[in-house]
């Protein structure tokens, strides 16, 4: 992982206010020294996220999130720390030093750096087609499907001419024909010499996170085969990772995603107002695709829902009982949104509004519920025989999803008034289907193939746990903006008194600088982090005011010693959680001496 020196990222923090890069997303209006506004991160009605543009900080009061200009892009935009860095560098037009690679990983970025050119231009080829007479069938299919201009103009959208070869001609000008060859958007043979892969086709471009064009899909204009054609696979695309549409949706601030089957149905979404929905390109989703949409559905406060809006015919209903147990084995449970009686979302948007949609997605069903409905169609539930195999069938998911006992119950309560079951007696059956193991049932094609991997739900913390981090956070702050207080404390606490990760590591930095006879900037404590939860748990050390600070030397002494005591017996119960009755004497003295301590004199 890339290194920036301290010095690169002041440099970038000088050049950007953070006043200004908050303002692109959020409404502020000044009060007092600090900038507030309605926070992006979390729904709420009374503003309580404050920017200082001075200090280079924002914080939000309502759902602790924190940190500077890298943090606020890491979080709006769901980037890594690198590339927030790499991102903000070249708006402001700061040199970053070159990471050493390999000779080979440094020529494969070289010709992805390349196909990445070759795709963006191929993508202007399109777009400027479109505004042409060759273009208009394509400009006539996209207006008749209700896209706007401004819909076109954002998406990018295009048109490959009738001629086979308009493409290669353009690109020819400019690249080599390895390079061409390698981009997959033409290929040569002895018949027909260098031809386009797309021609006579509307034009979709495929852009990545990073907001690149890394790929194309093509839908023929008339009654040509195969309908939709989509890009090969290159070192710059994967289909099986991809997600069209998560270029945008990853900035969305509605709760969720909304997953759809193709390109149009997107993009009509989007110029509906849900500029949350995506799509798989094409092609079923894979796992892949659910490890990538959980970074950003399970961030860490910050979930997202994920809402499956497919056509409600067969093959829709398909698609989503198949993806739901894809998305199950990642700890994702899905929501299904009810299109009926229209076939699409544009169908049904067009018909009711976008408000008559949105009240859909409110309400919509349970995955599991909607499993067990769909399925529940093929038995025949007026035979007893048939019955009895939907209540065996019922009572196999019961062991395959649910491992919480509690959860499990939940959803029995709910099947058995919904089905009419005595509930001891379907209790029986689930115990009877785990004890003997599930079978595969080969007339169940729905039967749930992969069982979910358990997810594990942290405990919530202790009000004594959160009372300690509290002091732990007080101290360190102290320490950090006073030299006579850490001089005064420095005999009786160590870094090691403070637990393992961020804490211990800030704590380092601030004895060593105290040391050194500097303080420690607390926006500098962040770029010792790279991990999003490291920086946002750093962050708690950026403070918009002054934060706990007591008027009177005789509350300080008070403070200072109450909070030592409180790291100092959290410290020793971890070091030694049973002492001896010697070791309790001595901790006993300890606390004694510390609590009759004049830390700070007039």
């Amino acid at each position: 992982m890339p290194y920036y020196s301290n010095n690169i990222l002041d440099e970038i923090r000088s050049r950007i206010n953070i006043y200004d890069l908050v303002s692109r997303y959020v409404s502020l209006k000044k009060r007092g020294s600090n900038y507030f506004g309605l926070c992006p991160f979390h729904n709420e009605k009374t503003p309580s996220f404050s920017v200082n543009p001075e200090k280079g900080i924002y914080k939000c009061f309502g759902c602790g999130k924190g940190g500077d200009i890298f943090s606020f892009l890491m979080e709006e935009e769901n980037l890594t720390f690198p590339e927030a860095v790499r991102s903000l560098a070249g708006e402001c037009g700061v040199e970053l030093p070159t990471v050493r690679q390999s000779y080979k990983n440094k020529e494969q970025d070289g010709i992805k750096s390349q196909l990445l050119a070759v795709y963006r231009d191929a993508a202007v080829y399109y777009f400027r087609n479109l505004q042409t007479e060759e273009g208009m069938r394509a400009y006539e299919y996209f207006r008749g499907r209700g896209l706007t201009d401004e819909t076109i103009v954002k998406w990018g959208l295009g048109a490959a001419e009738r001629k086979s070869d308009g493409l290669y001609t353009f690109l020819s000008k400019k690249y080599s024909n390895k390079l061409i060859e390698m981009s997959k958007l033409c290929k040569y043979d002895e018949k027909n010499g260098w031809h386009d892969m797309f021609w006579n086709r509307a034009m979709f471009p495929i852009i990545n996170t990073g907001k690149r064009v890394i790929a194309f899909g093509g839908r023929v204009m008339g009654d040509g085969t195969p309908k939709y054609v989509n890009s090969p696979e290159t070192l710059i695309f994967n289909k099986s990772n991809t997600w069209f549409g998560l270029n945008i949706a990853r900035s969305t601030h509605k709760d969720g995603f909304i997953l759809c089957e193709g390109y149009m149905d997107v993009i009509q979404m989007h110029q509906a107002g849900f500029d949350n929905t995506i799509a798989s390109l094409g092609t079923s989703m894979t796992v892949e695709h659910a490890d990538v949409l959980k970074d950003y559905v399970s961030k860490k406060g910050r979930e997202k829902n994920v809402y499956l809006s497919y056509d409600s015919d067969g093959a829709g209903v398909r698609a989503a009982l198949r993806n739901i147990d894809i998305f199950r084995t990642r700890g994702i449970y899905p929501k299904v949104i009810n299109l009926k009686p229209y076939k699409d979302p544009d169908e049904f948007i067009k018909a009711e509004g976008a408000e008559e949609y949105q009240k859909r997605v409110d309400n919509a069903e349970n995955c599991y519920l909607y499993s067990i409905r769909m399925r529940k169609r093929k038995y025949n539930l007026k035979d007893p025989g048939g019955l009895t195999l939907f209540q065996r069938m019922m009572a196999d998911d019961m062991v395959l999803w649910f491992d919480d006992n509690l959860e499990r119950m939940n959803y029995v309560k709910v099947l058995c008034k919904e089905y009419d079951m005595p509930e001891d007696d379907f209790l029986a059956l689930i115990r009877k289907e785990a004890a003997r193991g599930i079978k595969k049932r080969s007339n169940d094609p729905f039967s749930p193939k992969m069982k979910p991997v358990p997810v594990v739900r942290k405990e919530k913390k202790s009000a004594v746990s959160t009372g300690t981090r509290e002091s732990e956070r007080l101290l360190l702050m102290w320490m950090a903006d006073r030299q006579d207080i850490f001089d005064a404390v420095a005999d009786y606490i160590t870094p090691q008194n403070f637990p393992e990760g961020v804490r211990r590591k800030i704590a380092e930095r601030i004895f060593s600088d105290r040391k050194e006879g500097r303080g420690t900037e607390p926006v500098r404590l962040l770029d010792m982090f790279e991990e999003p939860e490291e920086r946002q748990e750093a962050s708690d050390f950026l403070e918009l005011e002054k934060s706990s600070i007591p008027d009177d030397i005789r509350d300080w002494n008070k403070a200072i010693s109450e909070t030592l005591i409180s790291i100092l017996k959290n410290s020793e119960s971890r070091d030694k959680p049973e002492p001896s009755f010697k070791d309790t004497i001595e901790r006993k003295k300890k606390y004694e001496e510390i609590s009759k301590h004049v830390f700070l004199k007039m």
